[in-house]
C-alpha cells in the first residue's frame, strides 16, 4: 500500500497559465483578444526595464476592463503577489468591476478590501486581487493590512482621477495621491488605465514615464469619437443628433427627446428585436443635485399623463408621439408604435444617481443594466466617469456650460461610446449646440496629443483654448510643463529624395499643399504622417490652400541642444524664423521635416492662432 507523501502537497499551487485561460475565455465569446495581447505584451515590455510607472490608454468604454483582468492574470503568472485594482470613489462602479473579474474566473478570487482587512485574514506569501476605491478611509485602512508587503502591483482605473497630486504646486500632496504612494513604497509598480491621460503627464504623477505610455487600441465593434465626433460633423453623422439653442431650458426640450426616445424602443421592439429587450436613456443634469430633482418631476409629469387617458394633456402627448413615430417610419407603423408605448408606459423605470444616494450605497443595476424598455437614469457627476451603460440608446444633455470645459471631464462624459453598433442608427444625442461643438473641440485636440505618443516617438504636447482647456491648472506640474512650445512630432523615417522633392515643389508653388499632405501620408504611412492630422488641417481652412505652408526640409545637425537621434528638442525646432511668415502670411498650419545626419527625418507640425501648446520637458532616466 502506498503511503501518504504530503511532500507531494506541499507544492500544490494554481498553474502559472491564469492568462492564457483569460484569453480563452475571450476568444470563447467569438471576441477578437488580439489588441488585449498587444497592449498587455508592450505593457510587461516595460516591467524588465525598470519603467515602475506608467500609464496605458484607451477610449472610453472601449474594453478596459477585461484588459485590466488579463494584465492582472499576466502578472501574477509572471510572479507578482499582490495586485490592487483602484476605482472612484463610486459604489456602483466597485460593484461592476469586482463583479467582472470575478465572473471571469481568475486566480485568486478578487476581494474587497473589505475582505482583507479583516484581522483573521493573513496576507502570508498567497496570491491576491485585491478591490479598494480612491476613498481615503479605505486606502487607510488598506495601507495598514499590507504594511510590510513591498512590491506590489497598483492598477489604477480611472487613474487621472484623484490620484494625481492637486497640490503640487504648493509643496503639499493632497491626500488621495498620498495614500496611494504610500501603499505603493519605494518598490511598487504603478500602472495607470485611463482614457484621459492628460491630468497624468502634466502632473508627472508618480513619476510615469510618459514615452513609455502603452496604447490599447478599442475593438472592431467599438463606436467612439470617430462615429460621435467625426472630424467634420457638417458632412452628417451615423446617428441621431439633435442640437438646442444655447440658452433657455424648456421643459418641452426634455420632453422631445423622451417621446423620441420611446419611439425608438417602440420601433426596435416590435420591428427590428426577436424578443423584446430594455433600453436606457441618460439625462445628464447640471452638479447641482436640485437639478436632478427638477428633470425628475419634469418627467414623471410626463410619464403620468401618458398613464391616464383622461388627463387634459393626453390627447396633445399622444400625438405629438404619433406624429413623431409618423415621420421616422411612416404612417402605416405609427399606430402600431403608440399602441407599443402606451401599453408599456407603465414599466418604466426611473433612477436618480448622484453622490447623495451614492453614500447610501442605493443600487443603481436598474440603471446601468436596465430591465425595463422604458429605463431612465437622471444624474451629473456620478454617471459622469467609470459606470458603464448597457443598451443606452438616448443621452440629453440639459444645460450648457458658461466657463471653460475640461478636455479630461467631457471626455469622460461620452457615456454612448461602446459597443453600440447593433442600434447606432437609432442612438439620439439632444444637446445643446455650443456645447456639442465644444465637446467636439476636446476631441479634435485630445487625438492630436495622442498621435506622437501612438507613433512610438516623442511625449504628448497638450492643445486648448479660449473655451477648452487641457486640464484643471492646479494639477499641472509647473516646474516641467512648458506653455506655448507650440508644435508636435509624429514617427521618425528614413528621409528619401521623393519626400524632400514633393516638399520642394509645395514650397516653390508647384504642387497643391493639400494634395500633397495625402501623397506623404501614402508614401510615410499614419506614423510618420498621420491621417487624422491630415483631416484636421482639411477641416480649417479659412484661407484655403494659403492656410497651410510645407516648408522645405531642414537639418537639424548644427543644433548642439537637439536629440540627434530622436529628433527631438525641448525647445521645439518651429521658431518665428522658420514660419517664414513673409512668405506664408496667411498660414496657420506649418509642416516642417527635421533631419538628421544619418538620414533619419521627423515631420514636425506647429498650428498658429488661439491655441496653446503644453509639453511636459522632463526626461525619464531607464
Amino acid at each position: 500500500m502506498r503511503m501518504f507523501d504530503i511532500k507531494k502537497f506541499k507544492t500544490v499551487t494554481s498553474a502559472s497559465s491564469r492568462y492564457e485561460k483569460q484569453l480563452n475565455r475571450i476568444r470563447g465569446k467569438g471576441l477578437d483578444s488580439r489588441f488585449i495581447e498587444e497592449a498587455i505584451g508592450n505593457a510587461v515590455r516595460n516591467l524588465p526595464n525598470k519603467i515602475t510607472s506608467f500609464v496605458i490608454y484607451g477610449e472610453p468604454q472601449s474594453g478596459k476592463t477585461e484588459m485590466m483582468i488579463c494584465l492582472t492574470a499576466k502578472l501574477l503568472d509572471q510572479g507578482r503577489q499582490i495586485v490592487v485594482v483602484l476605482l472612484n470613489d463610486n459604489v456602483e462602479l466597485l460593484k461592476q468591476n469586482l463583479s467582472r473579474f470575478r465572473q471571469s474566473g481568475i486566480d485568486p478570487n478578487p476581494k474587497n478590501f473589505t475582505e482583507v482587512t479583516d484581522p483573521n485574514v493573513e496576507i502570508g506569501t498567497s496570491r491576491w486581487i485585491i478591490f479598494c476605491k480612491k476613498n481615503a478611509r479605505d486606502l487607510r485602512k488598506l495601507n495598514e493590512k499590507l504594511k510590510g508587503h513591498s512590491e506590489l502591483t497598483v492598477i489604477d482605473d480611472e487613474a487621472d482621477y484623484a490620484s494625481p497630486n492637486s497640490k503640487k504646486n504648493r509643496g503639499e500632496i493632497s491626500r488621495i495621491n498620498g495614500l496611494v504612494g504610500m501603499l505603493l513604497g519605494s518598490n511598487g509598480t504603478y500602472i495607470g488605465v485611463t482614457a484621459t491621460p492628460a491630468r497624468l503627464d502634466l502632473n508627472n504623477t508618480f513619476d510615469n514615464a510618459n514615452d513609455c505610455w502603452v496604447n490599447f487600441p478599442p475593438h472592431a465593434h467599438y463606436a467612439g469619437q470617430d462615429v460621435f465626433f467625426p472630424v467634420n460633423p457638417d458632412r452628417g453623422v451615423a446617428y441621431r443628433l439633435t442640437l438646442l439653442p444655447d440658452h433657455g431650458d424648456d421643459p418641452k426640450y426634455l420632453r422631445k427627446a423622451l417621446f423620441s426616445f420611446f419611439v425608438s424602443v417602440a420601433h426596435l421592439n416590435t420591428e427590428i428585436n426577436v424578443s423584446e429587450m430594455s433600453y436606457s436613456m441618460l439625462v445628464h443634469t447640471s452638479g447641482k443635485r436640485a437639478d436632478h430633482t427638477e428633470d425628475y418631476k419634469n418627467i414623471q409629469k410626463t410619464i403620468n399623463i401618458l398613464k391616464n387617458s383622461s388627463n387634459a394633456k393626453f390627447d396633445g402627448y399622444a400625438e405629438e408621439i404619433w406624429g413623431m413615430a409618423r415621420e421616422r417610419f411612416g404612417e402605416e407603423r405609427a399606430d402600431g408604435l403608440l399602441e407599443y408605448i402606451l401599453q408599456n408606459i407603465s414599466r418604466c423605470c426611473m433612477v436618480v444617481m448622484n453622490s447623495d444616494v451614492d453614500k447610501k450605497s442605493v443600487d443603481y443595476t436598474a440603471a446601468t443594466h436596465p430591465t425595463s424598455p422604458f429605463t431612465i437614469a437622471i444624474g451629473g457627476n456620478i454617471i459622469s466617469r467609470g459606470v458603464t451603460f448597457d443598451n443606452l440608446l438616448s443621452m440629453f444633455f440639459t444645460r450648457d456650460v458658461k466657463h471653460k470645459i475640461q478636455q479630461d471631464t467631457y471626455i469622460q462624459r461620452a457615456r454612448m461610446f461602446g459597443s453600440r453598433n447593433e442600434y447606432l442608427e437609432y442612438f439620439e444625442l439632444t444637446i445643446p449646440e455650443h456645447l456639442f461643438f465644444d465637446w467636439h473641440k476636446c476631441f479634435v485636440f485630445h487625438r492630436l496629443a495622442l498621435e506622437s505618443v501612438k507613433s512610438g516617438h516623442g511625449v504628448p504636447v497638450w492643445l486648448e483654448d479660449s473655451r477648452v482647456v487641457a486640464v484643471s491648472a492646479s494639477s499641472i506640474d509647473k516646474a516641467t510643463v512648458a506653455v506655448d512650445s507650440g508644435e508636435m512630432g509624429f514617427g521618425v523615417f528614413d528621409l528619401s529624395k521623393e519626400v524632400e522633392e514633393l516638399c520642394h515643389f509645395v514650397y516653390e508653388g508647384k504642387r497643391d499643399a493639400l494634395e500633397a499632405l495625402n501623397e506623404l501620408h501614402k508614401l510615410l504611412g499614419d506614423s510618420a504622417m498621420p491621417r487624422y492630422v491630415i483631416q484636421y488641417i482639411e477641416s480649417f481652412l479659412p484661407e484655403g490652400q494659403s492656410s497651410i505652408a510645407i516648408h522645405k526640409p531642414f537639418s537639424i545637425s548644427n543644433y548642439k541642444d537637439a536629440d540627434q537621434e530622436k529628433i527631438e528638442r525641448s525647445r521645439g525646432f518651429i521658431g518665428t524664423t522658420q514660419l517664414e511668415k513673409d512668405k506664408f502670411p496667411q498660414a496657420m498650419h506649418h509642416l516642417i521635416v527635421f533631419f538628421n545626419t544619418k538620414g533619419k527625418a521627423r515631420i514636425y507640425y506647429r498650428y498658429v492662432g488661439g491655441i496653446k501648446f503644453l509639453k511636459n520637458l522632463r526626461k525619464y532616466l531607464k
